[in-house]
């Protein structure tokens, strides 16, 4: 292993009860073997004396993220559900941004088996060949057991922690070992943007609603609200220039098809606006959005995004206050900074509410005055 390297350790333990304990322990592993961690609390956030708002609170700390993933050589995130059927969306936020900067991407999870089999609200559809989520909406992809962003950069364990760590460290041996073969090389080539740039500003609209049959259709009325405002739109079912369709039976190999156009999508933009909404009944939004968001933040997009409920989290989530903190209907912390989402989001995105072309209005107001 070479000289300092560097992992990002990304997971929500900080809101489980004793979460920190079990989290530091992950750091006490991962340095035994002699990695350099980086994580979330490595840098003090408060100077003795200083008062600082919860919003200022969560910059802060948004910022020491981007800080421990800056150069990093790799990220382990935990990918188990949180608050629903998705994983934490802040920590796949984090792994969009790890990947967005070259980082050798795995995650660890205790059960991969196929979301079709997982999800338990799903409904099949009276022809057997489709089903449906809790609100009605296509289950995209049943086959896999994570969202396609997740499948595509993401070198998924089935197992704890140490198990993914242990995998992690044998990949670096063997990867030294295919050092020394002429030729080869384990370097990711920076990727380009695709499309030509006219003078409208290119958005890309990141949507939890991507996998249903009705999405092409519903995207076109869309993009006649952002033409409006002055914006050239892409969408997630939109081809991305450069990117090849293939024909293939293989779930993984389609997978990773659609994650390199996504991908591309998110390269070419100016401008990213997600779709933030709790997703399936839960309460954390989409993955590929979130792997999205990360992504695009590390690339220098301007970021913005849309939910039907932007008050506060605490307000959103239901919960129990105690003497120390506010804990939802698991015993997880729920997040107090003002905002409605993962402080990731909060400290990052600039976040709507109203119907879509309101959204889009405010959008073009803050961009370009219209």
């Amino acid at each position: 292993m070479k000289k300092e390297h560097k992992l990002y350790l990304a997971s929500p333990l900080c809101f489980y009860p004793n979460g920190y304990d079990m989290w530091n322990s992950y750091r006490k592993e991962a340095e035994f073997y002699g990695f350099t961690v980086t994580m979330p609390n490595d840098n003090k956030l408060v100077e003795e004396g200083e008062k600082v708002t919860q919003s200022e609170m969560s910059s802060r700390i948004f910022k020491n993220c981007v800080w421990g993933i800056t150069g990093v050589d790799g990220i382990l995130v935990n990918l188990e559900t949180y608050r629903g059927s998705e994983p934490d969306g802040g920590s796949i936020y984090e792994l969009g941004m790890a990947y967005a900067v070259g980082a050798r991407c795995y995650g660890y999870t205790r059960d991969k088996r196929t979301v079709g089999v997982k999800y338990q609200a799903a409904r099949y559809t009276a022809d057997a060949k489709g089903a449906k989520d809790v609100n009605g909406n296509d289950l995209g992809h049943p086959e896999l057991p994570f969202s396609v962003n997740v499948i595509g950069s993401t070198k998924i364990i089935e197992g704890n922690f140490s198990q993914c760590l242990m995998i992690y460290r044998t990949d670096l041996e063997e990867e030294a070992k295919l050092s020394a073969v002429r030729g080869y090389s384990t370097t990711r080539d920076p990727l380009k943007v695709t499309i030509e740039k006219g003078d409208k500003p290119v958005v890309y609209v990141a949507t939890s609603d991507r996998d249903n049959k009705d999405a092409p259709e519903k995207y076109e009325e869309m993009r006649k609200i952002l033409n409006k405002y002055g914006f050239e739109a892409y969408f997630p079912t939109d081809r991305a220039p450069g990117v090849a369709e293939i024909e293939t039976d293989d779930i993984y190999a389609r997978a990773y098809n659609i994650f390199d156009r996504y991908t591309q999508h998110v390269r070419n933009c100016d401008i990213i606006l997600c779709d933030l909404n709790d997703y399936r009944g839960g309460y954390e939004p989409n993955s590929d959005v979130s792997f999205e968001a990360g992504y695009s933040n590390m690339l220098g997009k301007k970021q913005y995004g849309y939910m039907d409920d932007i008050g506060p989290m605490v307000n959103r989530i239901p919960n129990i206050k105690t003497e120390t903190d506010t804990r939802d209907f698991n015993g997880m912390n729920v997040e107090n900074f003002d905002g409605p989402l993962n402080l990731m989001f909060g400290a990052s995105v600039t976040l709507f509410d109203g119907s879509f072309e309101e959204v889009v209005r405010k959008m073009a107001e803050d961009c370009h005055g219209n």
